[in-house]
């Protein structure tokens, strides 16, 4: 694990020193050491990690920093800002029902995930803070995950765990602790870091490409806009997803989309409609074509092809919304805050740029690549629907999970 500097993960010496201050306040001590684990955003490869698909993704500059001290004993103490304390004993690993939705079964489960694998898990105090807003599609729930594994990893295991086994740790958390069937993608990217092309046909060792971009150096930023979309009782809609794509994959006697070829889908389209319904034969064709976009995404980022790069993003949203159907939920018709957001930032860009439905979809965020020469008016046009503060203009950091020198 490399150690970064807060000019190289673009940190504030200020949210560092509230951090430490208020460390001090709730601990009573000096804390020994800082983490920070970045968000993410999707960049395409929208719902195919679950059914060991292709993703490209990056690491943003908001996330969750940890002042902390190794206590050496049985309990992991967690405060986060804003939230109430967690507090983990460790010679209990075990999932425990009562603290499934809630972050001591993250942190639970990423111990267990630790000592599952053979590697040292022991005592720490830790004061979190965080600008990864929950509900932003940026996956705050991965880099407290991430989080939680990197401060592991530095304390006890001399920065010996790889990025990738601290994803897949966090998962794991996050699938059997936390109870949420989510992908490898979040965790991957957040702590790996820097924009990364990722392929999850063998999960267990994951092909990673690093890919250098800076949509800045192309005359872009980067934006995520906060529809405000009501996140209440989507569950079954993400569930449904990954469970529609297996069944797709199941009538061919397969567990996942990837041991298959879109041309299976299509020359058996009849049977596969009747077996499992149109919905999921559209989002097993999506599955294959957005596979395919996030190949030509990468070359086109390889070729400094930016027009090309906007192109694939476009298409991608587009799959999203007809294909893939996840921009607003089926049981609520009545709200559908992404899909004006996708409508109202196409206008205000007219044209150019790219936007598009964000992560895991159905309410909450969308992502857009602005031209930098009409990035006020975007942003102003943005709010006035949505509200003051609800576009944030990002960065790519080049770090994943990590621990911090002040």
């Amino acid at each position: 694990m490399k150690k970064a500097t807060l000019n190289e993960i673009g940190g504030s010496a200020e949210r560092y020193a509230g951090l430490r201050k208020m460390y001090g306040e709730y601990f009573g001590s000096e804390p020994k050491r800082f983490f920070s684990a970045p968000g993410r955003s999707e960049i395409c490869g929208n719902h195919t990690d679950h059914n060991r698909g292709k993703v490209m993704a990056a690491a943003v500059d908001l996330d969750v920093i940890a002042a902390c001290e190794m206590t050496g004993g049985d309990t992991v103490t967690v405060k986060s800002e804003g939230y109430p304390e967690d507090s983990v004993k460790i010679t209990e690993l075990s999932p425990v029902e009562s603290e499934k939705n809630g972050s001591a079964s993250l942190i639970r489960g990423v111990c267990a995930g630790f000592a599952a694998r053979g590697y040292k898990i022991g005592g720490f105090k830790a004061y979190t803070r965080s600008n990864v807003l929950k509900g932003s599609g940026l996956s705050s729930s991965a880099a407290f995950e991430v989080l939680i594994g990197t401060i592991l990893n530095g304390l006890y295991n001399g920065g010996t765990v790889s990025d990738v086994e601290i994803a897949q740790i966090a998962q794991y958390a996050e699938n059997e602790y936390f109870g949420k069937p989510s992908g490898l993608m979040d965790q991957m990217a957040s702590s790996v870091g820097g924009f990364t092309k990722i392929d999850f046909a063998d999960p267990a060792a994951p092909i990673i490409e690093s890919v250098s971009m800076d949509p800045g150096e192309y005359g872009h930023s980067l934006c995520i806009i906060d529809t405000k979309g009501n996140h209440a009782d989507l569950t079954p809609d993400y569930a449904a997803i990954p469970a529609e794509m297996k069944a797709a994959a199941g009538y061919f006697g397969k567990g996942y989309l990837r041991e298959l070829a879109r041309e299976d889908i299509v020359k058996n389209i009849s049977g596969l409609r009747s077996a499992v319904g149109d919905r999921a034969v559209l989002r097993a064709l999506h599955f294959f074509d957005e596979n395919a976009r996030v190949d030509r995404l990468a070359e086109a980022v390889k070729n400094g092809d930016f027009t090309a790069f906007l192109g694939v993003i476009n298409e991608s949203g587009e799959s999203s919304y007809k294909y893939l159907q996840n921009v607003y939920s089926s049981a609520h018709p009545e709200e559908q805050a992404v899909s004006i957001g996708i409508y109202l930032a196409k206008a205000l860009l007219g044209g150019r740029g790219a936007a598009r439905v964000h992560g895991g979809g159905f309410a909450g965020t969308i992502q857009a690549f602005v031209p930098k020469d009409i990035l006020d008016d975007f942003v102003s046009g943005m709010e006035a629907a949505f509200g003051e503060g609800s576009c944030y203009v990002l960065k790519v950091r080049p770090f994943g999970g990590t621990e911090v020198t002040l």
